[in-house]
């Protein structure tokens, strides 16, 4: 006879306390020297260049090596964390990636540096799909939107971070210290890492039910400990469909799914790295001076951590659809603002403004609407799926942003930046897919055919 642990009727009842500020911790450290160490190539690089360690070529050979690991990452991390388990996935990435750090302070040369990026891209491009699906599956469902979006603003936090950092380590102890800080940060965390819980509901969903029921069991107990008697089990929900295939993500009633959290981590990659991180070209290229530029840029990047926080009031209020949605047309709105302005004063406010929008973008899409929109089963290969596109675009844009610069001027970037955006409004309204305060399973579509293995059988208690 078969059992029903009813990982998600469990987990979702559960009121919040110490044990979900814990998950968020350990999962957010990992996520956060992720960014950290994504931010940290720019003044590495210029370290490098200048004290003769590599040229401009290398340089840019370095910084590409990054984001070819990354997008390899992503959908490497999504196949391993829903076959092997959430856990085994950011175990393995974190490791990678800290490790690879370690390692990278005693490159003898470039070459053996690009090498060595390449390997902390894979772990970091590894750890943001992890990151968000795995909180999803542990957080109340009235609140989960603000808990991604905590997520999303320690995250965004890392620029900050690594220019603080680089600030004063760079020039007093060197560039390879940058390496070391990251890579002993991320050790730390991996050992911190070994008290936190398999997810339950991915152990439900593989046929692992012994496993995920003294796993629920031992949350229960804890939580218990901390608030007194546990609210009553308000509905019963069997996640056990075991083996489902990657090509379940393009079957009908998940291939429309899939489109949008692709277009969704495109669009984000594009408005990240087609405008924001061309600020100091564009601002170059017009005749402030670099030292201008880079106060400018500061002054704008004060919009990412505001981002998250819009992210925050707006994901369990307006909803991650409609917050997208409206995010985008005030980007695309403010975009074209934007090229029209010539006081630097009103640059530098419509700037942050447009900033804080395509980081609303990031929080409400990239850490809570993609990995909402597909079923545990399938849950972090379709994140990897969605995140091996956004990764795919970040290559590409720099190039097609530079070659509509020097054709078009800002304007041909706004205008690439905004018919993104616009593609995602649409493709978000033909979807209609709503995630906000709802239960993950009850997000998840229609059973679909049985060789895809999707089915589910659902009973409210």
């Amino acid at each position: 006879m078969s059992i029903t642990v009813n990982a998600a009727g469990r987990l979702d009842r559960l009121p919040v306390c110490r044990f979900h500020w814990k998950i968020l911790g350990l999962i957010a450290g990992g996520a956060f020297l992720d960014a950290f160490d994504i931010y940290l190539a720019n003044g590495a690089v210029a370290a490098m260049v200048k004290e003769g360690f590599t040229d401009l070529h290398h340089g840019a050979m370095f910084v590409s090596a990054t984001f070819v690991g990354m997008m390899i990452g992503a959908f490497a991390a999504g196949h391993i964390g829903d076959r092997l388990g959430r856990r085994y996935s950011y175990q393995l990435n974190l490791g990678i990636f800290g490790i690879a750090s370690i390692v990278a302070c005693f490159a003898p040369n470039i070459e053996w540096l690009i090498v060595l990026r390449f390997i902390m891209g894979v772990g970091l491009g590894a750890e943001l799909v992890v990151a968000a699906g795995t909180l999803a599956e542990f957080v109340p469902p009235e609140t989960r939107g603000k808990w991604v979006s905590m997520l999303a603003i320690i995250i965004n936090s890392g620029l900050f971070a690594a220019l603080a950092a680089g600030y004063w380590i760079i020039p007093h102890l060197g560039w390879r210290y940058m390496f070391a800080v990251a890579g002993v940060g991320a050790l730390v965390v991996w050992f911190l890492r070994h008290r936190m819980p398999e997810s339950p509901r991915w152990l439900e969903s593989t046929g692992k039910l012994d496993e995920a029921e003294a796993t629920l069991a031992a949350i229960e107990r804890e939580v218990e400990a901390r608030v007194g008697a546990l609210p009553p089990v308000r509905r019963v929900v069997d996640l056990n469909v075991g083996s489902v295939s990657l090509g379940a993500l393009f079957a009908p009633g998940m291939r429309g799914r899939t489109f949008v959290a692709a277009l969704t981590a495109i669009a984000v990659n594009i408005g990240l790295y087609g405008f924001i991180a061309w600020l100091p070209t564009f601002f170059v290229s017009e005749g402030l001076s670099i030292v201008k530029s880079l106060g400018f840029v500061m002054l704008m990047s004060i919009g990412s951590p505001v981002g998250g926080l819009v992210g925050y009031l707006a994901a369990d209020r307006i909803g991650r659809a409609k917050g997208i949605v409206l995010a985008a047309l005030v980007s695309i709105a403010l975009g074209w603002i934007y090229v029209t302005l010539r006081d630097p004063v009103q640059i530098v406010v419509v700037g942050f403004l447009l900033v804080t929008t395509i980081y609303a973008i990031t929080t409400l899409g990239l850490f809570g609407y993609i990995p909402e929109l597909f079923p545990t089963e399938v849950r972090l290969r379709g994140t990897g799926v969605a995140g091996t596109c956004g990764r795919a675009a970040s290559i590409g844009t720099p190039y097609l942003a530079l070659l509509l610069y020097q054709r078009v001027g800002v304007s041909g970037v706004i205008a690439m930046v905004s018919i993104v955006f616009a593609l995602l409004c649409v493709a978000i309204a033909v979807l209609r897919v709503e995630t906000s305060r709802h239960a993950l399973e009850d997000i998840a579509p229609a059973p679909l055919d049985a060789n895809e293995g999707l089915e589910r059988a659902t009973e409210r208690a």
